[in-house]
């Protein structure tokens, strides 16, 4: 009974071998063993940490994609050593040699494995954020594979085309003539493909899919009933012009009443003006001036020139303003502020931020000059208060009509800027241009005399000098992705990665040529859902940051301390029935 065990299990082992021998010699036939080795080296550094918590997806798609980068390099750098020397092929590599490269592949791995739930459990409780579960590991290890195979049999594709162009040229050409000559070929025709036909059709097809999203909804929200509001009675605008972003805004002002049980005084209806895309025709040339114009037009209308401050929102792609930095002015003044915004597109912020940057500019430069000029246009004496700001793309726009820092105070009586992007130009050429000693993540710019940056409310009394009026405040994170990805991330480590990480960056996180790349793109995706005060999610410090620009007259920290946890950045409220009183 013994032996016929001892047979079975013998059995079962040749078994095992013989499979695993035809799946070394399938893969082996298939995949080089130079790209397998740096594919597997990617694939590992792919797990070492990053800004943000991904979930299964998008880790997928970062070491599926490492693995098959890796790939591709082993197989170039045998490829050139093989040009170099003039050989046509590579000695094959030993049997052996692929046993050894499995066996280290499996305790790397593993190991790798280890160190990422370790990552990822030290992030997650950094941020409050759930952890990994069972099942999701499996999937990262399951679609890490089919994003690995895919993309590297994508690449072994256009290879095949490569090679197919190469033997036509070859009975015309040198053979090195036609390798050149087909590669630039094959990358010419696949730009071409992309942008001309994919990218076209792509954006032909989302713009009106969006612009029908925008146009949804008008019915949902009442038309309103205050002639304080674009859309209501006596407005210049239709409702459902405003698109739906723009209603949703409109919609959200603060009442009269919340106001006044809140600051303890009779409040003032605040104001609300807007224009969307579809005020304007399409075929107009200057259709963000048109736009910016009739926003303006909305904004005297409503008396919004008469108040204590006149706030222009520069808006992200559909038109979205955090509505917890709109809420807090209103409640800071009692209600006696106009805002003013417009839309300048169908596309969701970060399609917008790819393909509309710059209606982005347009946009923002239009509505400040078109409202800048009626302010002017009033008496010394009878001037509001005439502030800008954005999140986001809105920061991006909100930056456009000013050249510098010097301007913006010129110009305004105050600025906040939310989760800038990388494109930011002012905001890049003042973190360039920062104190010696402070750090990217959160630089101090001449002493912090007239901006001053924050990631939590402690850090606008960065330095501890006085700072004067005009004040810019640009809110940003360690941890937000938006204003840290560049693709200068593939090949250079950048300054925040070369001095002591952010409060709420792990100490681990590194710079690793093309990984880290892929990395900060993925961490983009899911850059708006982790919690207030990590990412690209600014919803407290606002209220400190508007106290901090405009110091408003009779508001004290205690009603700062009061208004922080009441907002969000959706409604302007986490709980609409819970308002305190007096």
């Amino acid at each position: 009974m013994s032996e016929s065990v001892e047979d079975v299990a013998e059995e079962a082992a040749e078994q095992s071998v013989r499979v695993l021998d035809r799946l070394r010699d399938w893969w082996s036939h298939r995949y080089t063993f130079t790209g397998t080795a740096v594919g597997l080296v990617f694939l590992w550094l792919s797990l070492t940490p990053s800004l943000l918590p991904r979930g299964p997806l998008f880790q997928s798609l970062v070491s599926g994609g490492s693995g098959a980068i890796g790939y591709l390099i082993g197989v170039v750098a045998v490829w050139l050593v093989r040009f170099m020397r003039s050989k046509e092929s590579s000695p094959p590599v030993p049997k052996q040699g692929w046993w050894v490269l499995l066996a280290i592949g499996v305790i790397g791995t593993v190991g790798m494995v280890v160190f990422f739930d370790t990552w990822q459990t030290d992030l997650r409780d950094l941020m409050g954020v759930a952890y990994l579960t069972f099942v999701d590991y499996l999937q990262i290890g399951v679609l890490s594979v089919v994003f690995l195979y895919a993309f590297v049999e994508l690449g072994k594709g256009v290879r095949w085309i490569v090679r197919w162009l190469i033997a036509r040229l070859n009975r015309v050409c040198p053979p090195r003539v036609s390798a050149v000559i087909a590669v630039a070929l094959v990358v010419f025709l696949s730009i071409e493909i992309v942008n001309g036909v994919v990218v076209r059709g792509a954006m032909d097809a989302m713009n009106t899919a969006f612009s029908k999203a925008s146009r949804e909804g008008a019915a949902d929200r009442p038309v309103p009933t205050s002639a304080f509001r674009s859309g209501g009675p006596g407005s210049l605008v239709d409702w459902s012009s405003l698109g739906k972003q723009g209603r949703v805004f409109v919609s959200n002002a603060q009442t009269v009443a919340h106001l006044t049980a809140f600051n303890g005084a009779p409040a003032v209806e605040p104001i609300r003006a807007y224009a969307g895309l579809e005020s304007s025709d399409s075929g107009n040339p200057n259709r963000y001036k048109d736009i910016a114009e009739k926003a303006a037009a909305e904004l005297e209308r409503t008396g919004g020139l008469h108040r204590k401050v006149v706030a222009v929102a520069a808006t992200t792609g559909t038109g979205w303003i955090n509505e917890a930095e709109a809420g807090a002015l209103e409640y800071m003044y009692n209600g006696d502020t106009a805002i003013v915004s417009m839309q300048y597109s169908f596309l969701p912020s970060w399609l917008s931020f790819l393909v509309d940057k710059q209606n982005a500019l347009d946009a923002g430069q239009a509505l400040f000059e078109a409202v800048d000029k009626r302010v002017k246009a009033l008496p010394d004496g009878q001037r509001p208060k005439l502030v800008v700001f954005g999140e986001s793309l809105g920061s991006f726009g909100g930056e456009a009509p000013f050249l510098s820092l010097n301007n913006l105070v010129a110009r305004t009586d105050g600025a906040l800027f939310s989760g800038p992007t990388f494109n930011n130009e002012m905001w890049v050429r003042l973190t360039q241009q920062r104190d010696a000693g402070s750090p990217e993540w959160l630089p101090v710019y001449q002493q912090g005399a007239n901006v001053r940056f924050a990631a939590r409310a402690e850090d606008l009394a960065n330095p501890a000098q006085p700072w004067s009026h005009p004040r810019a405040v640009y809110l940003q994170h360690a941890s937000d992705p938006i204003g840290r990805w560049s693709p200068d991330l593939l090949f250079s480590q950048p300054d925040w990665l070369k001095e002591k990480r952010g409060p709420d960056v792990l100490s681990s996180v590194s710079w690793i040529p093309i990984v880290t790349f892929l990395q900060v793109s993925a961490d983009l995706a899911v850059a708006g859902s982790v919690p207030d005060g990590h990412g690209h999610t600014y919803v407290k410090a606002v209220v400190d940051a508007w106290a901090a620009i405009l110091e408003p007259p009779g508001w004290t920290a205690e009603k700062t301390a009061r208004l922080r946890p009441m907002l969000n950045s959706q409604t302007g409220f986490n709980e609409p029935d819970a308002r305190p009183a007096g």
